[in-house]
């Protein structure tokens, strides 16, 4: 991502203000970067909810496995409940500001924008109503207290209406098949167990672990365990329905015990064509209605702050450029990311960081080793590591796997 670009006449001095800035404001993305990711698992996840186990013909894991590959469901609705405890730090709400930031909602947005109302399921439990008729016809409804929030994509259009706010947020698709897929709305189950099964590999235990009963209906229960030791996933268990092979259920236990990160399923589903009408919106009378391009449009130019923001260091430059750098290093279910952020690692209590610093201190937990020193910020599935020199190495792997790699790259 390029920075924002400075006027004509910026001194050199000033120049070199920004520079430290965004080295400045990489250091706090970090932590942000780490819930982004452990936020981004819901994008592995199907679907839940089991009773008895109906006695069904013997499948191996790869005949399995081929069976997923082959649904051809495109038509579907019903009901999903997702729970996530990711093990986030308690920020008081902030956590849920920053990623919305960093899904580009900012501040004058609009409340109905999907890529920050969607980032709510990071944490909690949440009850979902989907249908769905092909690629270009989905929709999702969250079930709120006494309210609910609705992204629709039919044809090139996607709509996000909030009722609580009375808000309406319009945007478009790419009639590239490739084009905008980040912003469309969540893809259908086979698309989240591809998505699972792309880390099976030599370093990957696969086997069919018994059936189960989900939503009513009968399936397999498949079974993927990392082989390795230092990986924070225990198993992922996926539900897979005997006669169509789409998958009805999703769960990922932690290597460390306790409650699963992540547990999502249908209580209810129908392979039946849902009614055209799921599809059709049209924005309710006095709602406030905000187009996609013209979403950030009053924060950047009506406003002081947009006039602060256009000339402000952008957050994500230099960690943008230290991904562009990113290797890969381990192999399977340890494979650890590492990139540069250009910076001076992070703010520290300890080291005058003052306020600030203390916050982040509080945030993570300081390790040294051959590397030096740095901060480990963790969740249940997801650590990061960044030094005080500002590397960072990020995986799902342990807090000694991360010092490990460090002290390996000194």
């Amino acid at each position: 991502m390029a920075p924002y670009a400075s006027d004509d006449n910026t001194t050199a001095g000033e120049v070199d203000e920004q520079r430290s800035g965004r080295r400045k404001a990489a250091r706090y993305v970090v932590p942000v970067t780490v819930m982004g990711v452990a936020a981004a698992t819901i994008g592995l996840v199907p679907a839940l909810a089991d009773s008895g186990d109906p006695d069904l013909p013997k499948i191996t894991a790869q005949q399995l496995i081929e069976k997923i590959a082959k649904s051809d469901v495109e038509q579907l609705s019903g009901t999903v409940k997702i729970s996530t405890d990711l093990g986030l730090p308690n920020l008081g709400g902030l956590e849920s500001s920053l990623m919305s930031g960093a899904a580009g909602r900012g501040e004058g947005g609009s409340s109905a924008d999907p890529t920050a109302k969607l980032t709510e399921l990071a944490s909690g439990t949440h009850t979902l109503r989907v249908a769905a008729d092909g690629p270009e016809k989905q929709k999702l409804s969250l079930l709120e207290n006494a309210a609910e929030y609705s992204v629709i994509h039919n044809g090139k259009d996607v709509w996000g209406y909030d009722s609580k706010s009375n808000e309406v947020y319009h945007g478009t698709v790419s009639e590239s098949p490739k084009g905008d897929k980040e912003r469309q709305p969540p893809a259908l189950p086979k698309d989240f167990a591809e998505e699972a099964l792309k880390a099976v590999d030599d370093t990957t235990s696969v086997t069919v672990d018994g059936t189960a009963q989900v939503a009513g209906r009968d399936a397999y229960k498949l079974l993927i365990k990392p082989k390795q030791s230092g990986s924070t996933v225990g198993a992922v268990t996926v539900a897979v329905d005997a006669k169509t092979g789409m998958p009805l259920k999703f769960t990922l236990t932690p290597a460390s015990g306790g409650a699963a990160v992540v547990d999502a399923g249908f209580t209810q589903v129908s392979f039946a064509k849902p009614a055209a009408s799921n599809f059709d919106f049209t924005p309710p009378k006095g709602a406030k209605v905000t187009e996609e391009k013209e979403a950030g449009k009053d924060f950047d130019e009506k406003s002081d702050k947009g006039e602060a923001r256009r000339h402000a260091p952008k957050s994500g430059d230099d960690l943008g450029k230290g991904l562009d750098g990113m290797k890969t290093i381990g192999e399977g279910w340890n494979s650890i990311a590492v990139f540069d952020t250009g910076g001076e690692g992070m703010p520290s209590g300890e080291a005058g960081g003052g306020e600030l610093g203390g916050f982040m201190d509080s945030l993570g937990d300081k390790v040294t080793g051959k590397f030096g020193s740095g901060t480990v910020f963790s969740t249940r599935l997801v650590n990061a590591l960044m030094t005080d020199d500002g590397k960072v190495y990020v995986g799902m792997v342990t807090k000694d796997a991360l010092v490990k790699a460090a002290d390996a790259g000194k």
